[in-house]
């Protein structure tokens, strides 16, 4: 196991769940930065330059992350970050579909709210490396 742990930027407005997924990601040997809103949340990632960004699209400004989303993908040195989009967008409006887009969403991976944490954790460990077996393996794993 490297010991420079892997780096993800989480940009979620709902406190709770942001503090879920922190704690869980964490407990697997990540190091997570939370921003509350979009703006915040490209700031962040140009400071920290993440490995990884998990991002909310439907936030206080109801297009916040498809703009922060695009915004990242123009920012030099964090054109080639992974992106994935966690988001309850689906709940609102079932019809809608999320697929990778250069031009509108250029996400690389869609999670669903409530959120699949086994399935969530084997995504980034995947997409980015990392322990990502720090912890036991959790017995229900959503988190809304």
């Amino acid at each position: 196991m490297s010991s420079l742990k892997k780096q993800i930027v989480l940009v979620d407005d709902d406190d709770d769940f942001a503090a879920a997924i922190k704690a869980f990601l964490e407990l697997h040997h990540y190091v997570v930065h939370r921003a509350a809103d979009a703006r915040a949340g490209l700031s962040l990632a140009k400071r920290v330059r993440p490995d990884l960004v998990l991002m909310d699209v439907m936030m206080d400004e109801r297009t916040d992350g498809f703009f922060a989303v695009q915004n990242l993908r123009r920012t030099p040195g964090l054109e080639q970050v992974p992106v994935f989009v966690v988001s309850s967008v689906y709940s609102v409006a079932r019809e809608f579909q999320v697929r990778p887009d250069p031009g509108w969403l250029a996400h690389d991976q869609f999670f669903s709210k409530p959120v699949d944490l086994p399935a969530l954790l084997k995504a980034i460990s995947a997409r980015i490396g990392g322990d990502g077996s720090g912890g036991p393996a959790p017995n229900s794993g959503t988190v809304k």
